[in-house]
C-alpha cells in the first residue's frame, strides 16, 4: 500500500493505475488527509473491519507495520497474577510512613 498526493497521481495516473491493476491499493491524499482509495475491481476490502480500515489509513500517514496474524496462535494466559484487593494502598501507606520517618 502506498500514499501519494493528487498532484503527483495527475502526473503520473498511468503509472498508478498499472499498480493498481497489478493488486497494489493507493490512497491519495490531499495535503495530507486521505482523500480516496484506488484498488482493483473486486479486490479485499469490503469485508475489512473499522479498526483494520483506521489503521491501514493510519499507516498511510506515518511509519507504521501492521503485524499479520499467525494461523492457530492465541495468546497464553499471564503467570502474573493480579494483586489482592488495597495491595497499592497498603504499599503507598508504608511508602508515607517511611518518608515521613525520615524528616
Amino acid at each position: 500500500m502506498k500514499a501519494i498526493g493528487v498532484r503527483e497521481l495527475k502526473a503520473q495516473l498511468s503509472r498508478y493505475l498499472r499498480d493498481v491493476a497489478a493488486g497494489e491499493i493507493v490512497l491519495v491524499t490531499d495535503r495530507g488527509r486521505v482523500v480516496a482509495e484506488l484498488r482493483a475491481p473486486g479486490a479485499a476490502g469490503a469485508d475489512e473491519s473499522d479498526f483494520e480500515r483506521r489503521l491501514r489509513l493510519l499507516s498511510a500517514k506515518m511509519p507504521l507495520t501492521i503485524g499479520r496474524p499467525r494461523p492457530g496462535f492465541v495468546y497464553r494466559e499471564s503467570p502474573v497474577k493480579p494483586a489482592p484487593q488495597g495491595t497499592a494502598s497498603r504499599l503507598l501507606d508504608a511508602e508515607r510512613d517511611e518518608h515521613d520517618r525520615l524528616r
